[in-house]
């Protein structure tokens, strides 16, 4: 900020002794003035102090102590132009607008403009108040009593688009630069109200200004092949990557946007001609050929074949840079989007290896090892990425979901209940903890802290499948609950008519509570549903025939189960005696 010059009241006082010598007439009348003068002297070395004082509150930083000082002198010469207008800073500086523009107004009335700081804090005030018009003709005055005043015609013309007067903004920028010389930032602004008022012609012209002024500036030919494309020039977009090119021939970017373009055009041979290039080229570090493959990544949308040419590269990539680990993510999450989990899981472990400080990566490991069902996997990477990352709720959930699998009750409740603590503002995520550790402390036998988890599950989302299923087959086994376990049963099966596993579990609690027949009818549906269903739920079928009278029917479903597995511990005894075991 720049302060006007400060009156010199020496001067002032010096010339008004002056005239007083002249018109001196007897001793005593010259006593009295020379006493009168003494008195007006100090008055005056008190405002310069104070506003001095004022200033030096400013530089601190303090505007409200130096407001109280520029009111002071203001309350001692009201005439005081400079001490108006460092009041308005003064307040300004702490956001009080409205209660700055009558001193803002005043400096200005009392310096008649002729101060161009004082003009502009008063346009500056009331652009705040959105007074446009009256900013507009501080501004204009401002440019018309001096030629040297025409930079503040940017100014002017921002006030301009302000007050949605674009034509008069555009004018003002063609005077300030026919004064000053190409200047960047007023084509740039040309170019933004050009193609707001959609003349991209004038647009590209004012680019073509830019490109003409640094003819070996290859960014301004990049820009203007953006704009053209953004604007579906394609044809004139070439032309202007071409030429870039001729300055540079290695330049990735136009390589690339070219690349783009053919593939738009569908000819996919010249896009992948492009990145070939790009890809081909020793001097380019691996780091910015990830970036640029990225970025082409985002580029190809659903299109197949664009997808496969940006593998291969990334492939290529992979291969060229082993010791990249961004190179290596790439890879792997182009594999993942072709559905190879179990090479894309390879490659972020690669990537992980090289750096292990990007926690998406571990994510994405943890992930896809959830998706082989790979529980020793997800052991190892979670407790790998707990110790980069050990308030990571979300690591701690992993781990835990592996080791109930592993039957390690206590150690998935440890590492659940750490994922809980974490994860408090996750609400997905906790859905997921707290119905983990239903299953978790159920395994435990803690069937209280069970079911106060899944309660808090049913709580948030009442028709959570996995709760559903899991809570009312628990309680059917343990024979308790029986009508609540019906009713979460129900509520699952009418969600999941065609789901086996949940026909099976409300079929179950049927059973527990003797409806057998009701019971046959869910497990022949379940049957029906999956021609593949698994050893459990044919045995329970069997169980089912026994109770309704129809053993040898019950015998043959065992075997049935036997044959297919995951069956209960009683079974072979139940398929030898023909009996029932509880």
């Amino acid at each position: 900020m720049q302060y006007p010059v400060k009156p010199n009241w020496r001067k002032w006082l010096v010339a008004g002794i002056s005239c007083l010598i002249v018109g001196l007439g007897t001793p005593v009348q010259a006593q009295r003035k020379a006493k009168e003068e003494k008195t007006k002297e100090g008055v005056h070395g008190v405002e310069e102090s104070l506003f001095t004082e004022g200033m030096k509150f400013m530089m601190m930083d303090e505007p409200s102590k130096a407001l109280a000082q520029f009111q002071k002198v203001i309350q001692l010469y009201p005439e005081h132009p400079a001490a108006h207008y460092s009041a308005a800073q003064a307040l300004m500086k702490q956001g009080k607008t409205e209660d700055a523009l009558p001193f803002a107004q005043k400096a200005v009335q009392l310096d008649n403009g002729t101060n161009k700081y004082y003009v502009l804090q008063l346009a500056e005030l009331f652009v705040k108040q959105k007074r446009y018009a009256d900013a507009e003709r501080l501004y204009e005055d401002l440019i018309k009593k001096s030629p040297d005043n025409i930079e503040y015609g940017v100014e002017l013309a921002a006030i301009y688009l302000f007050d949605d007067k674009p034509d008069k903004a555009l004018e003002m920028y063609d005077r300030v630069e026919k004064a000053t010389g190409l200047n960047e930032e007023i084509i740039r602004q040309k170019q933004r109200i050009y193609l707001k008022q959609n003349k991209v012609d004038k647009a590209v012209q004012e680019a073509e200004k830019l490109a003409a002024s640094e003819p070996g500036e290859t960014d301004y030919l990049l820009e203007g092949a953006e704009l053209l494309i953004a604007n579906d020039r394609t044809d004139q977009a070439v032309s202007w990557l071409e030429r870039a090119l001729k300055v540079n021939t290695d330049l990735p970017q136009a390589h690339v946007m070219l690349a783009d373009l053919y593939r738009k055009q569908g000819n996919l041979e010249k896009c992948s001609q492009e990145l070939d290039k790009v890809f081909s080229n020793p001097n380019l570090e691996s780091d910015i050929k990830a970036r640029i493959l990225s970025s082409y990544i985002g580029m190809v949308g659903k299109d197949e074949k664009a997808k496969q040419s940006a593998l291969k590269l990334a492939k290529e990539l992979a291969a060229a840079h082993p010791k990249d680990a961004r190179s290596q993510a790439i890879f792997a999450e182009l594999l993942l989007q072709q559905g190879n989990k179990a090479e894309a899981r390879d490659y972020y472990v690669r990537a992980a290896r090289l750096d292990k400080s990007t926690f998406e990566i571990w994510g994405a490991i943890l992930q896809i090892d959830g998706e082989l069902n790979q529980m020793d996997s997800i052991l190892t990477h979670s407790e790998q990425a707990l110790e980069l990352f050990p308030n990571q709720g979300v690591f701690w959930y992993f781990n835990g979901s592996a080791q109930y699998v592993k039957k390690n009750y206590k150690e998935a409740v440890d590492a659940l209940e750490e994922a809980r603590r974490l994860s408090a503002t996750n609400a997905e995520l906790m859905k997921s903890v707290n119905a983990q550790l239903g299953d978790a402390y159920n395994g435990l036998g803690d069937h209280q802290k069970s079911d106060e988890a899944y309660e808090l599950v049913l709580k948030d989302d009442p028709e959570n499948d996995h709760v559903l299923n899991n809570y009312s087959y628990f309680l059917s086994l343990r024979k308790e609950k029986l009508p609540l376990a019906l009713q979460l049963s129900e509520r699952l099966v009418e969600k999941n008519q065609n789901n086996a596993t949940y026909l099976d579990t409300h079929a179950w609690v049927l059973y527990v509570m003797k409806d057998y027949a009701k019971a046959r009818t869910f497990l022949e549906k379940a049957i029906q549903v999956d021609k593949n269903v698994s050893g459990t739920i044919i045995e329970h079928y069997g169980d089912v025939m026994y109770q309704l009278g129809e053993r040898e029917k019950a015998v043959e479903q065992w075997k049935k189960a036997k044959q297919k597995g995951e069956t209960s511990d009683r079974l072979d005894k139940k398929i030898a005696t023909g009996k029932m075991y509880e």
